[in-house]
C-alpha cells in the first residue's frame, strides 16, 4: 500500500490547519509546484480520508472552472473537481452562521442526481440515462488561500474550493428540460449580482457531466448511483457577508436560496 508523500502531507497540513484556526492560509503552489494538477489531487485525497476518518460521508462530487472566462484567467485549459460530504448540505432556504466560512462566495448551478453508476465506457447518452433528476443548486465556495490567491493546484488541492451547497425542490427528469437552455438570475439581498445560463458551463451541464464521470474513473474513484454532482456555474460567482441573503433563479427548475446570519454555530 502507497503512502502520502511529504509533499502531499505538508500542502494537506497547511490546509487544514487553515480549516481549523478560521485563518486563511497562503497558496500551496510553493510546496506542489504551479502546475502539477496529479500531485493537487493528491493532497485533496489525503483531506478526504481524514475528513471520512472523522466520520463524514462522501455524497457526490463538484465541478469546477467551467466557465471559459475563468479557465483563462487561471491559465488552464480543463475543469477540476471536488468531494461533496454530508455535512456541506444545507436545506433550501435554511440560515448558514457566517461564522463557519473564511471568505464565501456564492454561485448558481444545475445539479444532477445519479440513478446509475458511471464506468466503464462513457458517452454523453450513457451520462443522460444515469441521470435520475435535476434540481436547481447553490454552491457556497470558500478558499482556504488568503486573498483567493489561487492557481488551478491550489484550488484542486483545496478540494475545488469547496465548503456548503443547497439543492432546490423542484425536480426533473432529463425528458422534461434541456439543461443547457436553462437562464439563471442570482440575487444577493434582493439585488441581481448574476446572471447566465446553461451554455455558459462548458457549453452544456451534461457535457460537464460528462467530463467528470471520465475523470473521476480515470482518478480510480468513478461516479456511483445516489450521489449529487454540481455540475458548475452558469454565471459569475458573488461575494457574501454575514447578513447576506441569495435567491436564484433558474428556468424550469425554479428557485433556491439561503441566509448567512451573524451566528458563529
Amino acid at each position: 500500500m502507497s503512502t502520502a508523500s511529504d509533499i502531499t502531507l505538508a500542502a494537506a497540513d497547511r490546509l487544514e490547519q487553515a480549516t481549523h484556526s478560521g485563518h486563511p492560509t497562503s497558496p500551496v503552489r510553493d510546496i506542489l509546484g504551479s502546475t502539477d494538477i496529479p500531485a493537487a489531487y493528491a493532497v485533496q485525497d489525503e483531506l478526504t480520508l481524514r475528513r471520512t476518518a472523522r466520520g463524514a460521508k462522501v455524497v457526490g462530487r463538484k465541478i469546477g472552472l467551467t466557465s471559459a472566462a475563468v479557465q483563462q484567467q487561471l491559465g488552464v485549459d480543463q475543469p477540476d473537481f471536488g468531494v461533496l460530504f454530508d455535512d456541506m448540505a444545507y436545506a433550501d432556504g435554511a440560515d448558514v452562521p457566517a461564522g463557519i466560512l473564511l471568505q464565501p462566495k456564492v454561485e448558481a448551478e444545475v445539479a444532477f442526481v445519479l440513478a446509475k453508476d458511471l464506468d466503464g465506457d462513457l458517452s454523453l447518452a450513457r451520462v443522460r440515462d444515469a441521470v435520475d433528476h435535476a434540481v436547481a443548486a447553490l454552491e457556497i465556495v470558500d478558499s482556504r488561500v488568503a486573498d483567493w490567491d489561487i492557481t488551478i493546484v491550489d484550488t484542486v488541492a483545496d478540494n475545488g474550493s469547496s465548503a456548503l451547497y443547497v439543492l432546490g425542490s423542484t425536480q426533473l427528469r432529463l425528458d422534461e428540460f434541456e439543461p443547457k437552455d436553462v437562464e439563471m438570475s442570482m440575487t444577493v439581498d434582493g439585488e441581481v449580482v448574476s446572471k447566465g445560463n446553461g451554455a455558459a458551463c462548458l457549453g452544456d451541464p451534461l457535457e460537464a457531466l460528462l467530463w467528470l464521470a471520465r475523470t473521476a474513473q480515470e482518478y480510480g474513484d468513478p461516479l456511483r448511483a445516489g450521489q449529487v454532482v454540481l455540475s458548475g456555474a452558469l454565471g459569475p460567482m458573488a461575494p457574501v457577508v454575514a447578513g447576506s441573503s441569495v435567491h436564484a433563479e433558474i428556468s424550469r427548475l425554479g428557485s433556491v436560496s439561503i441566509n448567512f446570519t451573524e451566528e458563529n454555530a
